[in-house]
């Protein structure tokens, strides 16, 4: 038998429940636009220019910090105009580095999701002790700027530990955007209880594909339209989950986000049929009634 994680069993989509999402609706989507920070000089970065000289990188930071100074706002504004909720994967830094930013996502009642301190830090190899003391801390500095504790996660880089659910779960996060297997929601297993697998798309998403895969912005926004038409048609016979995932520095910028917009207007054209929603909304039906989700 093949070494297997022993989160999720298999369970095909054909198989699944007959529900329908709040509204009568068949097709959930949701927004999510990561905001980062990234340490000057040291751990990880995504790169425009890659082998930029790492200990004094100013295009690069430079790049990076357009997100938060510029692009973040004309992407609230763009789905303000839309009539779309956003959703922020929030690196907790934020407060501190760009805190009018983190005020006007409160101010537009976005959800926020909690998305490690930076993304110059990874997950990955640490101890038990130091995961659990990560997450607490970020946990207590999103919850105190907000007023509450968060209640969804996305790992840095997506790079979790083997126990990173487990730690998760005890620190009473109902859900976690890390996994993308499926187009539904998907309880995994914790040595503690359930922790619920929001989906999250790996392919609609403008850092694996625009920078990752060097597409333009006009083929990521057929990519989304696409995408948005082939699910619709889809959830004609079961409810199903689409998320489109941006970041700051990368949608933000302006002929990029042109495009962007073009196609999540071509989704909020649809709106009548749609869940516009958040994954923090779609955890909370899977968790009034747990038996819809695999």
């Amino acid at each position: 038998m093949l070494p297997h994680h022993g989160r999720y069993g298999y369970r095909a989509i054909t198989e699944r429940p007959a529900y329908r999402w709040p509204g009568d609706k068949r097709l959930a989507v949701y927004v999510a636009l990561g905001v980062e920070c990234y340490a000057f000089g040291e751990g990880l970065v995504e790169n425009l220019v890659p082998g930029g000289a790492a200990a004094h990188d100013v295009l690069n930071t430079s790049w990076r910090e357009y997100g938060n100074r510029v692009g973040a706002w004309r992407i609230l504004d763009g789905m303000n105009q839309l009539g779309l909720p956003l959703t922020i994967l929030m690196n907790s830094a934020v407060y501190r580095e760009a805190p009018s930013l983190a005020a006007a996502f409160r101010t537009n009642g976005c959800e926020i999701v909690a998305h490690g301190s930076s993304n110059s830090d990874t997950m990955a190899g640490m101890s038990e002790s130091e995961e659990q003391a990560y997450i607490a801390k970020v946990t207590e500095t999103i919850g105190a700027a907000e007023g509450r504790q968060p209640s969804g996660w996305a790992s840095p880089w997506i790079a979790e530990t083997p126990t990173t659910p487990d730690a998760l779960q005890e620190a009473g996060y109902r859900y976690l955007l890390d996994w993308c297997m499926d187009d539904q929601p998907v309880w995994l297993n914790t040595r503690k209880g359930r922790l619920l697998s929001v989906p999250y798309s790996q392919e609609i998403n403008d850092s694996s594909t625009i920078i990752g895969r060097m597409a333009s912005a006009s083929t990521f926004a057929d990519m989304i339209v696409d995408q948005f038409d082939q699910l619709l048609a889809d959830s004609e016979g079961q409810p199903l989950v689409m998320s489109v995932i941006l970041h700051s520095f990368i949608a933000g910028q302006p002929f990029r986000l042109r495009s962007i917009l073009k196609a999540l207007a071509h989704i909020a054209a649809a709106r009548e049929v749609l869940w516009l929603t958040t994954p923090g909304a779609i955890a909370d039906q899977i968790y009034a009634d747990p038996a819809l989700a695999p």
